[in-house]
């Protein structure tokens, strides 16, 4: 049990804590984008079949997500949180010792279950840990990890995979991981049960129509997202023509232009045009990259545009979820984390039979037809009340 006194900065720490544990998590779940044709020769299957490293945890997670939070409800919420950090420090290393692909998977599978239970719960905790007038901003900070850990983590480990090879990379994120943790035991206080998340709650908010285009938007977005970016490392190498260190500055420029477009969508008035407008830009940017990709100039132009689109994604479909469920933030979390997550899954597994059957290029275009698609539907349907 934690016994620091409890101050504002302690509390802030807090609130840090938890956003830098989601960051680990969701670093350690994509840090394959940028590591795959590593990881594919090291146990020598191919790339599709190494993209199995990125669609297994999000399988895992959005099972996960609902069932750790339900079956945990009455649990001590700082437990829950420990624990599931010291699961994912077990996974990276398990990653970074692996001997075989089959251990690999394994792997995969422990970070698939910290995903779904430690996002579920900790993403709604900012009200029991700071005052009421600094809710938002406390919320704000933790799902900020998302972009974080999305458009930096990844070039960030695929850094340290071609300095010291991809299973060091593994391994600086378990130090992290085992970091969070400590910070996690000494800066928490004690969080017993609260607002008990039901089964009952979940399923009400899937039959409104309002969640159902959040899930329809969410599922076209992510799959034609994760569908591409899983494999842009293999595009950038194969058609661009571009080496591991200039893949690695290319990732870190997207990273850049992803925490422009997460700060961007974040402040944006109405979600609802800024999500359409991610759509569009990540259509037009995937649509492109086969045609104009072949040239270093134009596939760095298209993935920034790419990753200014991206960074505001995860904001603007988490928005959706809450406005479709205002009066339950926990159950629009966990389904919020659950579509995402199975989508990301679905996502890189029908990207890599893509790519195995014809080429990265006509997995970019398949992923803007896609993305093109949510854009439309997400403009011309709208929910029976306002919404911004």
């Amino acid at each position: 049990m934690s016994t620091i006194t409890r101050t504002p900065l302690v509390s802030r720490l807090a609130v840090v804590t938890i956003m830098l544990g989601i960051f680990a998590i969701v670093t350690s779940e994509i840090l394959p984008i940028g590591l795959l044709s590593a990881i594919g020769a090291d146990f020598g299957v191919s790339d599709g079949v190494a993209g199995l490293t990125m669609a297994l945890p999000g399988v895992v997670a959005a099972v996960a997500a609902p069932v750790v939070t339900l079956t945990t409800a009455r649990l001590d919420r700082r437990a829950m949180l420990c624990a599931l950090m010291a699961l994912l420090a077990v996974a990276d290393v398990l990653a970074a010792a692996a001997t075989s692909y089959e251990i690999m998977l394994v792997s995969r599978v422990l970070v698939g279950v910290t995903i779904g239970g430690f996002w579920s719960i900790g993403a709604g905790l900012a009200g029991r840990l700071v005052p009421p007038h600094a809710v938002g901003a406390a919320t704000a900070v933790i799902f900020s990890a998302v972009p974080l850990g999305s458009v930096l983590g990844v070039p960030a480990g695929t850094f340290i995979g071609d300095l010291a090879g991809w299973r060091t990379a593994f391994v600086v994120l378990a130090v992290l991981a085992l970091a969070v943790l400590g910070g996690l035991v000494v800066l928490l206080p004690p969080l017993p049960a609260d607002q008990v998340t039901s089964l009952r709650a979940l399923l009400d908010l899937l039959r409104t129509r309002a969640a159902a285009i959040a899930l329809a938007a969410t599922f076209l977005i992510v799959l034609a997202h994760f569908g591409t970016y899983t494999y842009v490392t293999p595009f950038l190498e194969d058609v661009t023509g571009l080496g591991p260190a200039a893949v690695s500055a290319v990732l870190l420029a997207y990273g850049v232009a992803g925490i422009a477009g997460n700060f961007l969508a974040g402040r944006a008035a109405r979600w609802r045009v800024a999500f359409v407008t991610c759509g569009g830009l990540i259509a037009l940017a995937t649509l492109l990259l086969p045609v104009a990709g072949g040239g270093a100039v134009a596939a760095v132009g298209l993935l920034v545009v790419w990753g200014l689109a991206y960074g505001g994604v995860p904001v603007c479909s988490q928005a959706s979820f809450i406005a479709a469920a205002p009066h339950a933030p926990e159950a629009a979390t966990v389904v919020f984390t659950a579509s995402f997550q199975a989508t990301f899954a679905l996502g890189a597994f029908l990207g890599g039979r893509v790519v195995d059957a014809s080429s990265v290029s006509t997995v970019m275009v398949c992923g803007g037809v896609v993305a093109l698609l949510m854009a439309g539907v997400l403009a011309a349907v709208r929910p029976r009340r306002a919404y911004p």
